[in-house]
């Protein structure tokens, strides 16, 4: 997977966030049974006052957040609890971009801390999470959050991450 990461903040510089990403989202498009390769995705890795500024403008919500997400087209299921329109992308040319992802530092070390879990972990499961997002699964309803909680778990199993929820 090409996954294109911007590091705005210094604390990022602790953990080896290529590595985490490429993982996590290597797992995911597997477990979806899609090539990794055939796959772009940017990722900012931010501070908390960044994902704020970011938060207000695309969400109306004027606090930090661990991760947002922007994917690149709306693939999301005509009805709750359908599997997304997943992307079928050429064999030939360049990789298909997914979107943009934003982790703020501050607020998931601060997660990882609070939940007692260790900030890789955490992370790992926020980049799942913002990847699926960008594949077109949402939470907004319960059979929608039934089936992204199960498939994230399915998918940190396989790297090895205890089930988040």
């Amino acid at each position: 997977m090409e996954i294109d990461i911007l590091i705005e903040a210094p604390e990022w510089d602790a953990v080896d966030l290529p590595d985490l990403a490429g993982a996590a989202c290597a797992a995911a498009l597997r477990e979806l049974g899609l090539e990794p390769a055939r796959f772009a995705l940017s990722i900012l890795a931010c501070d908390d006052a960044r994902i704020a500024g970011l938060n207000t403008e695309f969400r109306g919500k004027p606090t930090p957040t661990n991760v947002l997400s922007w994917p690149s087209e709306d693939r999301s299921a005509d009805l709750p609890g359908a599997m997304p329109d997943l992307p079928d992308p050429s064999t030939e040319g360049p990789p298909d971009d997914l979107g943009d992802l934003a982790l703020a530092f501050e607020t998931c070390a601060r997660e990882a801390r609070d939940g007692n879990k260790p900030l890789p972990d955490h992370l790992t499961h926020l980049i799942v999470h913002g990847l699926l997002h960008c594949l077109g699964f949402d939470h907004e309803t319960d059979p929608d959050a039934a089936l992204m909680e199960e498939l994230e778990t399915r998918i940190l199993a396989n790297l090895g991450v205890p089930d988040p929820y």
